[in-house]
C-alpha cells in the first residue's frame, strides 16, 4: 500500500500542493499536519510509520518534510528499509536500500539540512538587523490602536469591564495590563 505523508511548519502556511502531488502519485492514504519539522514528537507522523508494514511504501513530497536532520533522515529511512518499506521522495525518486541509495540519501539529507539551517540564520540576521531600528518592536502587532485602548479605559469609569468589552471588542485582560501600564506611566 502506498501511503503519503505531509507537513507545513505553520498554521498559516498550505499544505494543498504536497497533498494533490501525493494523491497524483497514488497514495491510497495520506497523513499531513502542520507541525514544526524541529520537533521530533509529530503525531501524523508517528502515526503513519506505526502504520507501515512490509511491502509498503512511504511517499513524501521532498525530504525536509519527515527529517529534521541528516541523521534523523538516514536513521528513519534506515528503521523503515529494516521493516521492509520502501521510500519514495518525489522530487528524488525511490530511495533504494543499496549502497548508492544510502549515498544518495545521505548527500540530498544533508543538503536539506544544510538548507533549513541556511534559512535560520538567514531569518536570525534579518531579526538582527530589524533590532537596530527605534521603531522594531518583537512579537505581534497590537490588535488595537493607542486610541482604542484610551477610548476603552475611558469608558470604564461608567461602564463594567464586560460592557466595555461588549462595546469595544477589547477583551478584559487587555484593559487590565493597558490599566496597570497607564497606572504605572
Amino acid at each position: 500500500m502506498k501511503y503519503g505523508y505531509a507537513r507545513v511548519s505553520t498554521i498559516s502556511q498550505d499544505l494543498e500542493a504536497q497533498l494533490q502531488a501525493l494523491k497524483n502519485e497514488g497514495c491510497e492514504v495520506i497523513y499531513s499536519e502542520k507541525f514544526t519539522g524541529t520537533k521530533a514528537d509529530r503525531p501524523q507522523f508517528k502515526e503513519v510509520l506505526a502504520k507501515l508494514e512490509v511491502g509498503d511504501t512511504l511517499v513524501v513530497t521532498k525530504l525536509d518534510r519527515f527529517a529534521r536532520s541528516t541523521v534523523d533522515a538516514i536513521n528513519t529511512v534506515k528503521g523503515l528499509f529494516e521493516r521492509g518499506v520502501k521510500v519514495h521522495v518525489l522530487n528524488m525518486g525511490l530511495i533504494e536500500d543499496t549502497p548508492t541509495g544510502k549515498l544518495i540519501l545521505t548527500i540530498m539529507s544533508g543538503f536539506a539540512e544544510f538548507e533549513r539551517d541556511m534559512i535560520v540564520e538567514r531569518t536570525q540576521e534579518g531579526k538582527a538587523i530589524a533590532k537596530q531600528r527605534d521603531d522594531f518592536r518583537e512579537g505581534r502587532p497590537n490588535k488595537f490602536s493607542k486610541k482604542q485602548v484610551e477610548h476603552a479605559l475611558g469608558l470604564l469609569a461608567t461602564h463594567s469591564y464586560t460592557q466595555v468589552e461588549e462595546i469595544t471588542g477589547i477583551s478584559k485582560s487587555t484593559l487590565i495590563r493597558a490599566k496597570r501600564k497607564q497606572a504605572a506611566e
